[in-house]
């Protein structure tokens, strides 16, 4: 089980009262583990945002949520290739894994000190992991995210090889397959174009509410629980 982090200080705002056109729907707080932990557990991700020329931190619940259903991924024969050449772990490179998700070069970058400082700590505690792909020894890709229950909140991805990171995905959807798949929940925030491309879908924010109060007393997939 994961550690039990100190409760926030910060009460955020009821859902019911978050603008139904807006995804960002509160500013401020910080990113404590027991903060973070509140705030995926009500269906809200950080990210910074800057408004009126003033960097803030912003907590958001999409109008309509990208998810990835379990059963609903698609994956190409030649992705079903790609996969059988790389070996799959799980947290044994999470730090270098988000480091690679925050590359200042990447286009649209956010992910910065604080944020991976936050998440290394979310890791730690047992609430945050990688899932990697790795070739002759070394990391080519991988993906991050937030586990509570039968909720995976996926947050960034990277590749240093061709289909890398998609078969870090289907690794993990994998891994959400077991007895309780029903119940599981994989969080991607948006639907992009590419991730549309891998079975990736819209739900609207109060049904996306609805499956996470649900999926939430759902124990972990087995690899992504910590002994402490």
């Amino acid at each position: 089980m994961p550690i039990v982090p100190a409760p926030t200080p910060w009460a955020f705002p009821h859902h019911s009262t978050w603008d139904p056109d807006d995804d960002l729907v509160a500013l401020g707080a910080d990113l404590e583990p027991g903060t973070l932990v509140t705030a995926y557990a009500l269906g809200l991700f950080p990210m910074p945002v800057t408004l009126d020329g003033d960097d803030h931190l912003g907590w958001f619940s999409p109008v309509e949520r990208g998810v990835l259903p379990l059963d609903g991924m698609r994956v190409s024969r030649s992705l079903r290739r790609s996969a059988r050449d790389f070996e799959i772990r799980v947290d044994t490179a999470f730090d270098e894994v988000v480091a690679e998700c925050g590359d200042p070069e990447r286009p649209d970058g956010w992910i910065t000190d604080s944020f991976r400082d936050a998440y290394a700590r979310l890791h730690r505690l047992g609430w945050a992991h990688s899932v990697e792909t790795w070739r002759d020894g070394r990391l080519v890709g991988g993906l991050y995210g937030v586990s509570i229950g039968g909720l995976f909140a996926g947050e960034s991805m990277f590749h240093r090889e061709r289909d890398a990171s998609k078969v870090a995905l289907l690794a993990l959807v994998d891994l959400m397959r077991d007895d309780h798949a029903d119940r599981r929940l994989l969080d991607v925030q948006w639907q992009t174009p590419h991730l549309a491309s891998l079975g990736v879908v819209r739900r609207p924010r109060a049904e996306y509410l609805e499956a996470l109060e649900g999926c939430l007393d759902v124990p972990a997939p087995a690899a992504l629980r910590m002994d402490v």
